[in-house]
């Protein structure tokens, strides 16, 4: 046998064992072995962290106040003007949206007055019926 063709069989046994999973193995392998490092990395980087502050720690919000943002208010609705026909009010023609109140309104000013109208589906009587 000459060289050539014993220098490729070696070439052919060795891409063999490559093709029966070992080249899938240490690739994995170092896949694995990378996963681990960053894993033990993170944790030495959340080690030295400051440790998150226990209920007693956190800060209280006083018994007597509502939520952040939160106003309380009730609104009074405003009349519409009435336009004279031939042009529109424009956003700007109209003014606020009524006063507003702390005091919540009484129980003859929160209901409806006016004439029933049912919903849409709901089997009730419509608009002046």
């Amino acid at each position: 046998m000459n060289a050539f063709v014993m220098q490729s069989a070696e070439v052919t046994m060795a891409a063999g064992v490559w093709n029966r999973g070992l080249g899938q193995l240490l690739g994995g392998l170092v896949v694995v072995a990378v996963l681990i490092g960053a894993f033990a990395w993170g944790r030495r980087i959340r080690d030295r962290e400051p440790r998150p502050p226990t209920p007693e720690e956190q800060p209280h919000r006083p018994a007597d106040a509502g939520l952040p943002g939160e106003e309380s208010e009730y609104r009074t609705s405003a009349e519409v003007p009435q336009s004279d026909g031939e042009h529109r009010l424009m956003p700007y023609q109209l003014k606020n949206s009524g006063e507003t109140s702390s005091e919540p309104p009484t129980e003859e000013k929160r209901k409806w007055g006016g004439i029933s109208s049912g919903g849409f589906g709901s089997g009730g009587p419509g608009h002046g019926d």
